[in-house]
């Protein structure tokens, strides 16, 4: 291997851009793993990054795409060895490190995931950085108490990918699932993922009181803002709402009364930097019995690395739908 193909970030006195490059194994992070990547995804993160519509990037140049799946060509660990499939999603890619959109990628030993029993390559990065997010919430309400039998999790920002496979991964786990989205026009298929309920975030009213009548045992919220104002009251007793966006807005508005009155639980979602136990924790549930049922579905759209640019407007637009993985070097 001399050189090697990369979606390649740059700042400079010459401006922000990004395209594919040639570029040589020694021009990449250091870490103790190599690996001939075969997947990856595209989340907003991406795509911010990928424009320069967001400051994503710690320095630069660095190669772009926070998730990655492939096979290991080099290790200096003895825990990995040549051959072996692994998955990293977060842990610095794409930030502090050169990421995912490259045919070869080195990664910290310490955030290399052994692909577990159960998932393809392929479908690890259907799931990537939005099913691991949506997983971390439901790993963390359910150490917090959160039982099936205590009702209905709503999801808000049902139609993001996040939301999708929260979908999935909640119902497959045994939870009643209540969807809210903007997008009436997805509320069959969003039924089709497992909600048993779909609600329109238009017509979804809050009274703005401290309490409010118990609707929801917990929630995933995407959306931050108005809408977890809104929520919050609306939990019943020892319920968990797990905090993974902000699409809605950084700042929200509560009182103490849904936290001291009903005991309510606010958890606060970084998949970024989740610890080394749970990754492996999460990810094992996600190859057994969290695994959604409807990945292939969900994975709307496949692409090539020199296709990435042409994905980024309409993500950030609001205009994709599902997931889309990104196909590196001769993955099949």
């Amino acid at each position: 291997m001399t050189h090697f193909r990369a979606f390649r970030i740059h700042n400079d006195a010459r401006g922000y851009r990004a395209g594919i490059e040639e570029i040589a194994p020694e021009a990449l992070s250091p870490g103790e793993v190599l690996i001939k990547a075969a997947w990856s995804s595209i989340n907003f993160k991406d795509a911010l990054a990928g424009t320069g519509k967001g400051k994503i990037l710690r320095h630069f140049p660095l190669n772009g795409g926070i998730d990655v799946a492939g096979h290991v060509v080099a290790s200096a660990d003895p825990t990995l060895r040549e051959g072996d499939a692994v998955l990293c999603t977060g842990s610095g890619l794409s930030e502090t490190r050169d990421g995912g959109y490259s045919e070869y990628v080195r990664l910290d030993a310490q955030w290399a995931i052994p692909l577990p029993p159960g998932l393809s390559l392929r479908e690890s990065m259907i799931l990537g950085t939005a099913g691991f997010t949506a997983a971390l919430g439901l790993l963390r309400m359910q150490d917090n108490r959160q039982r099936p039998d205590m009702g209905a999790i709503a999801i808000t920002g049902a139609s993001g990918g996040v939301g999708q496979l929260a979908i999935d991964i909640y119902s497959r786990a045994g939870y009643e699932v209540h969807a809210i989205s903007g997008k009436a026009d997805h509320f069959d298929w969003l039924r089709s993922l497992g909600a048993s309920e779909c609600i329109d975030r238009h017509q979804l009213t809050f009274s703005g009181k401290p309490m409010d009548s118990a609707r929801f045992a917990g929630a995933l919220d995407n959306v931050g803002g108005s809408t977890l104002s809104g929520l919050l009251p609306l939990v019943s007793a020892f319920g968990n709402v797990a905090l993974c966006g902000n699409a809605g807005g950084v700042a929200f508005g509560t009182t103490v009364m849904p936290f001291i009155i009903r005991g309510a639980s606010l958890l606060g979602i970084a998949s970024a930097n989740t610890p080394r136990d749970m990754r492996e924790e999460i990810w094992r549930r996600l190859a057994s019995d969290w695994k959604p049922h409807h990945l292939e579905r969900i994975a709307t759209r496949e692409v090539t690395l020199d296709e990435l640019p042409s994905v980024f407007p309409a993500m950030l637009a609001g205009n994709s739908f599902g997931r889309t993985v990104v196909r590196l070097g001769n993955a099949s």
